[in-house]
């Protein structure tokens, strides 16, 4: 089958419905058609999701990968980290102190 015949059976809609953008030939003879996702019910704003490339008859997938994401995630989860050992360590466990001193002074105390 040819590749261009399946690229033009594609469904093409308006921008916000359309999944896989216009093919782009590339100098080395290669093929790279992006690839967006869509969110919401009337099309939100597309986010790329990646690229295929075709290039010597072999089909790639290259993801399309958000450093600005990827860093926020790494300094919230680092941020919690820190928030919840420093309350960890601040904070005393609102069980009595099981040392030898603690426990003799548990066995001094008065029953009843």
């Amino acid at each position: 089958m040819n590749l261009r015949k399946s690229l033009a059976r594609l469904p093409s809609g308006g921008v916000t419905q359309r999944v896989f953008g216009e093919p782009i030939e590339s100098p080395d003879g290669g093929l790279v058609i992006p690839v967006v996702r869509v969110t919401g019910v009337r099309g939100g704003a597309p986010s790329p999701v990646g690229v295929f490339v075709i290039h010597g008859g072999k089909a790639q997938w290259e993801p399309a990968v958000d450093a600005n994401r990827l860093a926020l995630l790494g300094a919230v989860i680092g941020l919690a980290s820190a928030v919840i050992s420093t309350l960890a360590v601040l904070r005393r466990p609102p069980w009595p102190d099981l040392s030898v001193e603690g426990l003799a002074q548990l066995a001094k105390r008065p029953k009843g």
